[in-house]
């Protein structure tokens, strides 16, 4: 046999033998088990969000799924540590609208939130409501345009934090109207709510996970939701688009995502998984009551998640240019 023919053959029977090492891999998988990084607290959306998936797939995988939280610096401190973890579906990540917003955010960003990850799928899609104090003028939308543009100096637009999600919407808002308003940003979404009722910000843009009691209290008034359909959880207020600001849509989603590297069997068996676990009725009526919904099965791909993720980095890139905010 000739040294060329023998090295043809030697490449074969490694190829084969890698593949074969890959198939048998992911034929065992899932062999222990898998942990979810929350890049956020404990008790807030995120988190009730990942630990309800969690338990969902990992009746699907017959499995256990467990949620560890690894919050700070707006939930780049976790995606960092997913982005180095070993690629073999035991480490992954649930991440929300923040993955794809801190690219624009963050200067000293140590991972690529494109490059360093394996897309799984998309999970949910969860409404923001803009909301104002009880005794403020406007009483919808269009008022509230109106008041906003005449008093530019005189109203205070609260969030929740430098990149929260309350930060972006506001951030929309305030583009939509090409109006730079005085903002004032907190440690969380619960000091902001407090000084709202309190009187002392006007309004605030924030997921109705956090607002919802509030809403449904009456202590606040609420102009829209950020979503592109009304909500089950308050089917009498309209869209923002309905009520007037016809370009305004938000979701605040969230997506799972694997290092990168990670086995494509691996990446697929997730995914299917995924899908599988957002039709479980308990769940989707968790979310239901967090004013949130899971995404269809079409959307809970990889291909449906880089091409989501993606888009959201352009929309969302020059906007936080524009408002020159940035964090180190």
């Amino acid at each position: 046999m000739s040294h060329r023919i023998l090295r043809f053959v030697t490449r074969a029977l490694v190829s084969f033998a890698l593949l074969g090492t890959s198939q048998v891999f992911a034929q065992q998988y899932p062999a222990k088990v898998i942990t979810i990084i929350v890049p956020f607290a404990a008790g807030g959306p995120s988190d009730t969000i990942a630990r309800l998936t969690a338990q969902a797939m990992g009746t699907v995988l017959k499995t256990q799924l467990i949620v560890e939280n690894a919050g700070g610096a707006g939930g780049t401190i976790g995606a960092a540590r997913v982005a180095v973890a070993k690629p073999d579906g035991y480490t992954l990540l649930m991440h929300h609208i923040g993955h794809a917003t801190a690219p624009a955010l963050y200067r000293k960003l140590t991972y690529d939130a494109v490059r360093d990850f394996e897309p799984i799928g998309l999970v949910n899609d969860g409404a923001m409501a803009l909301v104002s104090r009880k005794d403020f003028p406007a009483k919808n939308l269009k008022e509230l345009i109106a008041y906003v543009t005449a008093n530019k100096d005189k109203v205070y637009l609260a969030n929740a934090g430098v990149g929260s999600a309350s930060h972006l919407c506001g951030m929309l808002f305030m583009s939509e109207l090409n109006a730079d308003l005085t903002t004032v940003p907190y440690k969380g979404t619960g000091p902001a709510m407090n000084d709202l009722l309190g009187g002392q910000v006007d309004f605030m843009c924030d997921q109705t996970t956090n607002n919802a009691s509030q809403i449904k209290a009456g202590k606040i008034n609420v102009y829209g939701v950020t979503t592109s359909k009304r909500i089950a959880v308050f089917p009498e207020v309209p869209t923002m688009n309905e009520a007037g600001m016809p370009n305004f849509t938000v979701s605040v989603w969230h997506a799972l995502y694997a290092p990168k590297g990670t086995p494509q069997p691996i990446v697929d068996q997730l995914s299917k998984a995924l899908q599988v676990a957002l039709k479980d009725p308990v769940l989707k009526q968790r979310f239901a009551d967090l004013g949130s919904e899971p995404v269809e099965q079409s959307r809970a791909t990889p291909e449906a998640l880089r091409a989501h993720l993606k888009s959201e980095i352009d929309k969302w890139g020059p906007i936080i240019k524009k408002a020159g905010v940035f964090a180190d």
